[in-house]
């Protein structure tokens, strides 16, 4: 019964992780939370599809994870395989098998490791899509067109190229892209996600996906409710917060 409700609802949700690690940080997902969080969407009758056709399925949820951390062998790809579903994993192909480096507070060699190209071909042979997110990780932003592009061609190219399959998805780097951004990334992606607070449907723009972090649904009671009357108003709220935090944030740095 409860499949069928959130069949008939009009919206989807794409979930987005990070590390899958103890550590606390914002970023970070307790593995034992994670379980929580798969069993619940295994167990609810909450559809779970690849994230191409997560806008045309009604009362879906597409599973993605950002970095490509090295916890995600171990921590995330057991508990997919073994409830068949499906995810995207977007990987940082300029950083494979190194240690995360792009954040000024984590310097090149000290952050956590990142998965290697043998890894990945093996995710994706376990069923794993793999998306692009950037060689170097930049704010696109702040990149002028042909440097914005050869960041996200040349990331779909090695990709590819080492694991010899389509590179169809791409995820802006903090989540930040604007219409300049979008455009270029058409011309690369058949989609791409960005990290807007916000549910999915039929009219969402595909180079302007919203994505939901999963701290928003740290308890499995509202992963059960994402595409009902309240999860959906619940999901309403928390985005106007965060659109009103960005906009006191950006109207501050305005005035430096």
């Amino acid at each position: 019964m409860e499949g069928q409700a959130l069949g008939n609802q009009s919206k989807s949700a794409i979930l987005v992780y990070h590390s899958l690690d103890t550590s606390g940080l914002v970023f970070s997902t307790d593995p034992g939370v994670f379980r929580a969080q798969i069993e619940a969407i295994a167990e609810s009758g909450l559809r779970a599809v690849p994230l191409e056709t997560i806008r045309r399925v009604p009362g879906a949820v597409a599973l993605t994870f950002d970095d490509g951390y090295g916890n995600f062998l171990d921590h995330a790809l057991p508990l997919l395989v073994k409830h068949n579903l499906p995810a995207t994993l977007f990987v940082v192909s300029g950083y494979c098998g190194r240690r995360r480096g792009w954040l000024s507070q984590s310097p090149s060699g000290t952050g956590q490791p990142l998965l290697s190209w043998n890894a990945i071909r093996r995710i994706a042979e376990a069923g794993v899509t793999i998306g692009a997110h950037t060689v170097n990780h930049p704010d696109l932003l702040s990149l002028p067109d042909e440097q914005a592009v050869r960041e996200m061609r040349d990331c779909r190219r090695e990709i590819e190229d080492r694991i010899g399959r389509p590179v169809n998805a791409l995820a802006y780097p903090y989540g930040r892209s604007n219409d300049r951004v979008r455009r270029l990334a058409r011309e690369e992606f058949q989609l791409a996600c960005g990290t807007r607070l916000a549910l999915v449907n039929s009219s969402s723009d595909p180079h302007d996906l919203p994505r939901i972090f999963d701290f928003y649904v740290k308890s499995p009671f509202w992963l059960r409710r994402l595409n009902r009357a309240d999860g959906r108003a619940y999901i309403a709220a928390r985005g106007w917060v965060a659109k009103g935090r960005d906009l006191l944030k950006s109207r501050r740095l305005a005035c430096i």
